[in-house]
């Protein structure tokens, strides 16, 4: 394998065959380029549907209400449909062993003021465990506690923006904040990757807010994340049997989609994975169309180069030398060709993918930094390899099987 003076025989054959290497060699190069940048487009797609759902946790599952539009069991259309703790302590109760986290939420707007700075902002009245079924990340105090809920605390946790808005470069946490004519404590001020509009969001306990702003046990929604230890079909089956199982318990028409639905991730990431697939598999279909092509091309060079050193190759037999050396040398011309020209076209798709302008255009076809991971550059390497190989072989076979007398007898 590191005989110099097979090495400079080879050199010497591709040196001799300049275009039909270049020629064989620029279908490989344009296989594996075209396998870099659809790999890379596919990716940037996989990292656009990612960054839509990067608001919320990937397990999460939302209960929503709104009005009936059919009639059921003698009830009219536009009956007002509402949640309350009760759906809320059954779903807990029922499927306790497939949830992994559970809040209520109700939406308010209101004023916040501290001292002359004041603007409105979206309140959410939430349970502790909203914290990770919204991905929010604390950077000051703490997160909403079962105790702040248990005892109605009139306690507020503040996103990044609100802190800025009103409290600029002084400290916030500890202060007090006017909500709506009422003080709350700030007890910590959080981070969202969800975007501006999210940290201009401020969360205070469930309870508070039903005692304080309507003396209810209303709320707007359930959300909660499903056990991650189910399955994506598992998953689906329990969203849907949890929505049968409410529908059943608040009279609402089985195909009522208005007065009640629920948001299922799982059933968006099947949906996502699935669509993943099938492009990927084009990508490998449309790739290794390619490259099969190159793969033939360099085959033809190598049987076109073995015809040239017929006598060579006789020559070297009368005078001993081994079939497999010659299969060797063949072989490692062809995989020497496929490997230089698949890695300049692997370069050549990384730097186009790389430039900051071509991010830029594909960006606006929600295409999100496409790039090729390690393991497609390690996949890459052993394709170029065994693609040589193949490429090789038929040829290299070819010639160590010539008889010396026949080979000393070619023009």
């Amino acid at each position: 394998m590191f005989d110099l003076d097979r090495w400079r025989e080879i050199f010497q054959s591709i040196n001799k065959n300049r275009l039909r290497s270049v020629m064989s060699g620029f279908t490989v190069a344009f296989a594996i380029l075209l396998f870099t940048l659809l790999f890379g487009i596919v990716s940037g797609l996989s990292n656009s549907f990612k960054g839509a759902f990067a608001d919320d946790a990937q397990n999460s599952m939302r209960v929503r209400v709104w009005k009936t539009s059919k009639p059921y069991k003698g009830l009219q259309t536009g009956r007002r449909i509402q949640l309350k703790n009760n759906e809320y302590d059954f779903v807990k109760e029922e499927y306790e062993n497939k949830i992994q986290y559970q809040s209520a939420r109700i939406y308010k707007n209101f004023t916040l003021k501290y001292k002359n700075e004041a603007s409105n902002y979206n309140i959410r009245a939430v349970n502790p465990d909203h914290q990770f079924l919204e991905k929010r990340i604390i950077d000051e105090g703490r997160y909403l506690n079962e105790r702040d809920v248990k005892d109605n605390a009139k306690v507020i946790v503040i996103g990044r923006l609100i802190k800025e808005d009103l409290f600029g470069e002084k400290p916030a946490l500890g202060k007090r904040l006017n909500v709506n004519g009422s003080a709350y404590l700030i007890i910590g001020i959080f981070s969202d990757e969800g975007g501006d509009n999210e940290e201009r969001t401020a969360y205070i306990p469930v309870s508070t807010a039903q005692k304080i702003y309507g003396n209810n046990d209303y709320i707007s929604q359930i959300v909660l994340g499903y056990n991650p230890n189910l399955s994506l079909d598992n998953a689906i089956a329990f969203g849907n049997k949890m929505e049968r199982d409410l529908r059943k318990r608040m009279n609402i028409h089985p195909d009522d989609q208005s007065a009640l639905s629920v948001r299922n991730m799982a059933e968006a990431n099947k949906g996502v994975g699935q669509f993943m697939f099938i492009l990927y598999v084009i990508v490998i279909f449309v790739g290794s169309g390619t490259l099969i092509a190159g793969i033939i091309g360099i085959s033809n060079i190598m049987i076109f180069v073995i015809k040239e050193r017929t006598k060579e190759f006789g020559i070297r037999k009368a005078l001993g030398a081994k079939p497999s050396s010659i299969v060797g040398m063949v072989v490692q011309e062809s995989v020497l060709i496929t490997t230089i020209a698949g890695y300049l076209g692997l370069s050549l798709g990384t730097y186009i993918l790389s430039l900051e302008s071509v991010k830029e255009i594909l960006e606006k076809y929600f295409i999100k930094d496409p790039s090729v991971s390690p393991g497609v550059v390690i996949g890459a390497t052993a394709i170029l390899i065994i693609s040589g190989l193949i490429a090789g072989y038929v040829p290299a076979k070819r010639a160590a099987n010539i008889k010396p007398i026949v080979a000393l007898r070619a023009d």
